[in-house]
């Protein structure tokens, strides 16, 4: 999810894969949000019309409760990219967002650009450059043109300083893990 200034401005807010769901806001009972989403990576999804998943969260308030607890989990989620963004170096807001992406991906490999990784971070395409380049300096990653390759997942928890592993343990709690136990505790 990426939130937009009048300007042109852009940044990642909200990072959803296979465990969740866009459109959240209708959860909440509204039918609209200022947030657009982006499709990052390869995969499948599926798409429901408004009012069928109106008539499906009224039908069944197991379901509301189970999306409302999703939208719980994207706020921490949500409010962890403002902490990480406000305090933590570029090299560390890029590691918690390959850990995001890879949370979310089957393998370790996945297609991005630079230019992708600029908007979703909310930087200038040359940073991301010299951030992904201190990543590989690392041994954390391997980084060829359009593609990422991690190596160190570990290494990456470390580096993202705190900023990964809350959101991720809370959605656990309120929903069940995605991947294995281990993966969210590095």
């Amino acid at each position: 999810m990426v939130a937009r200034t009048s300007g042109g401005h852009e940044a990642e807010i909200g990072f959803i894969g296979f465990e969740g769901m866009a459109g959240y806001s209708l959860v909440m009972a509204d039918n609209r949000s200022p947030q657009a989403c982006f499709v990052q990576l390869e995969g499948e999804a599926m798409r429901i019309d408004a009012n069928s998943f109106d008539a499906a969260l009224t039908a069944s308030p197991t379901l509301r409760l189970f999306l409302l607890r999703f939208v719980n989990s994207l706020q921490i989620q949500t409010g962890y990219t403002a902490l990480v963004n406000a305090r933590l170096k570029l090299a560390g807001r890029l590691a918690r967002w390959l850990l995001m992406c890879d949370d979310r991906v089957v393998g370790v490999r996945f297609s991005i650009t630079h230019e992708f990784l600029a908007t979703m971070l909310g930087v200038r395409r040359p940073g991301v450059t010299i951030a992904l380049q201190e990543l590989e300096g690392l041994a954390l990653i391997r980084s060829r043109r359009g593609e990422v390759v991690i190596l160190d997942r570990p290494g990456l928890i470390a580096l993202a300083r705190g900023g990964y592993g809350v959101p991720e343990a809370e959605y656990a709690r309120l929903l069940g893990a995605v991947g294995s136990e281990s993966e969210l505790t590095g």
